[in-house]
This record gives C-alpha cells, structure tokens and sequence, in this order.
C-alpha cells in the first residue's frame, strides 16, 4: 500500500468533480526516490537494469500477479484506500480475486462514464490525471523538452512529427489504482499505427522531473487518427501515444466498437469511434499522450485555469519553477473542442 507522504515531498491535484484540492498517496514513493536518485546518479547501469522492459515485467509479477499480492486484492480495506467502485465493474467482485486482475477490469461505462452532449468534442482517453500544454517555444506553457521532445516521441518519424509543431498536447498519467482501459478520444480513421520499443521509467512525477523527457525514451504505442473524414470528430490529425512504464508488462491493442465485445488490433484504415474501448495497459502505472495540429482545438477553461493554481502543491510546480497543476478527469468526459475560426 502507498505510504503517506511528508509534507516536504507532498504532491496535489485538483479532484474536477468538485475543484477541491487532493493529496496524492503515491505508490511505491519511497522505493521510486530512491532509484532515481541514488542510484541513477551513482550505479547508472543498475539504474538502466532495473527500468528495463525484462525487469518491470517481473516486478509487474511479483506485485499483481504472485500469491504474495493475492490476500491484498481480497481485502475490502484495500479496495477502499484505493478507491475503486467495485460497482462499476463488469466482473463480479469474487471474480477480482488478484491486483492484476482488479488493475485490468473492465467498468460499464455507458452507465457510468458518459459521453458529453456535443458531439464534436475531444474525450478523455483515460480516467487519469491531465495536464496539458504547447507544442510551440513558450517556457511557461510549452510541454515539450519537459515530458518528451516531440519527433523522439513519435520515433522519428518527421513526416508526423512536422504536422504537430506548434500546435497542442495533453498528457494523461494513469495511477495504478485507476482504471486502465484507453478509450478513443476522436472519432476518425487510423492513417497509421507502430510500436517503439525502449525502457519503462516510473510516471512519477517526482521521477518524471528528474529525467530529462522520459515518455519519449519509454515503451509506447503510437497510433495517428485522422479525423477531418466525413463522420469524424474534424480536429484534424491527432496522434495518440500510449507509453509504458514501470511495472507495465504490455500495450494491447484492443479496439472493441460495442463494449468490449469483439476487440480488434490497431490497423490503418480502421475507423475508431470516439469514447469506445481501443486498448489495454497490463499492471503498473502507464502515460497516455494525445497531440494535436496548430489551431484545430482549444482545451476547457476549467483545466487550463486549474493547472495555473498556485494553491496546490505539484511536484512538477516545484520541479518546473512555475505552477504546472494536474487535474484528476474521467474517461470519455470533455477536455476540448474544436477552436473557432476567425471571421474576417
């Protein structure tokens, strides 16, 4: 179970439901300071070893899946400290008998996470915690060179990466106890889809301070929806990122267009429906990033004033020198809306 932390290393977001200020219990808070600060900095090849892909599938084991983790995920008081709903969920609770399996139930979210009235808005792909930000130059708002540079992140590939300069991104960090589900955040067709391999560092944010732009040096899957198509969400090309980290043993593509009925991989041509099921983090904590061209979307209010709080203690506050505020958001609920055009 998650330690309480001290005041000095507490870390805040805001609850939007009812804007009030949170304390964070991170999970595994202690054990992740200590790696990546003692011993990135003095056994930087234990440090590498230990945030391999080979390494977080064991430690994904041994703390979802053993007998050692099974009296924990049986235990009322641990669903409740962790607050999951366990009347949201498809499976009956007696069936969620492993942290693994209660880490990836599925929940009956046409009841309980609903899809906004306005059809043209771009949804949440996760229950998550959200910050967002410029793919432009601006020091204070900027979100690239902060949790990935953009071209690393996509893998090189220039001919997506160009498209997205200066335009907008938003960066969804799942915590363990969430649940891990991605959901399409646009309507429209996939242009393209390709996995990259690479390391799997903690989502901490006290981790992701301290390493120079880890989510383009993760695991991840990249998926490009081109929405602009009749039937589409019309914002434009937007790339979804789903990037692995510490604990994560997999990225499965699952598309499913009723419920989770019928899950299909992730092909060019397929055409993803906005707010259904696309894909699956296997335990641990995971990142969702979403990208977006220049002028096509602007993000609500409520979060781009959220994130400006200066009243809540964020470790990306004290990390970046300026008030950087996360905002705790549910799967398939509005983050933005196409940005209207200038009359003349």
């Amino acid at each position: 179970m998650p330690s309480r932390p001290a005041r000095g290393d507490l870390h805040q977001y805001v609850d939007r439901s009812s804007q009030a200020v949170r304390d964070e219990q991170l999970f595994w808070d202690g054990a992740i300071r200590f790696l990546y600060s003692r011993v990135r900095e003095r056994a930087p090849s234990l440090f590498a070893a230990l945030t391999s892909p080979r390494m977080s599938r064991v430690l994904g084991f041994l703390n979802y899946e053993s007998f050692v983790a099974r009296p924990f995920a049986r235990g009322p008081q641990f669903l409740a400290a962790a607050g999951i709903d366990v009347r949201e969920c498809v499976e009956a609770p007696e069936d969620l008998d492993t942290l693994a399996k209660l880490f990836e139930r599925k929940i009956r979210y046409w009841e309980c996470r609903p899809l906004p009235a306005r059809p043209d808005a771009v949804v949440s792909p996760a229950d998550a915690r959200m910050v967002s930000g410029s793919l432009g130059d601006s020091p204070l708002i900027s979100i690239k060179g902060k949790f990935f540079q953009l071209a690393e992140l996509l893998g090189h590939r220039l001919r997506h990466s160009e498209r997205f300069k200066g335009g907008e991104a938003a960066v969804f960090r799942l915590t363990p106890d969430k649940y891990h589900y991605n959901h399409a955040p646009v309507s429209g067709a996939v242009v393209d889809h390709y996995e990259i391999d690479g390391a799997m560092h903690s989502c901490n944010p006290g981790a992701v301070v301290a390493t120079l732009t880890p989510l383009s040096k993760n695991r991840r899957s990249v998926t490009l929806i081109d929405t602009d198509r009749p039937g589409g969400t019309r914002v434009g090309l937007v790339a979804m990122v789903e990037v692995g980290a510490l604990m994560i043993g997999d990225i499965v593509q699952c598309y499913s267009e009723h419920r989770y009925d019928s899950p299909r991989a992730m092909v060019p041509g397929l055409w993803l429906e906005r707010g259904a099921p696309k894909s699956r983090y296997r335990p641990g904590g995971s990142t969702d990033v979403l990208l977006f061209e220049p002028n096509r979307i602007e993000f609500n209010a409520d979060l781009r004033e959220n994130q400006r709080r200066a009243d809540v203690r964020s470790r990306y506050s004290l990390g970046f020198g300026f008030p950087f505020v996360e905002t705790d958001i549910r799967v398939r609920s509005e983050i933005a809306v196409p940005r209207r055009k200038e009359v003349l």
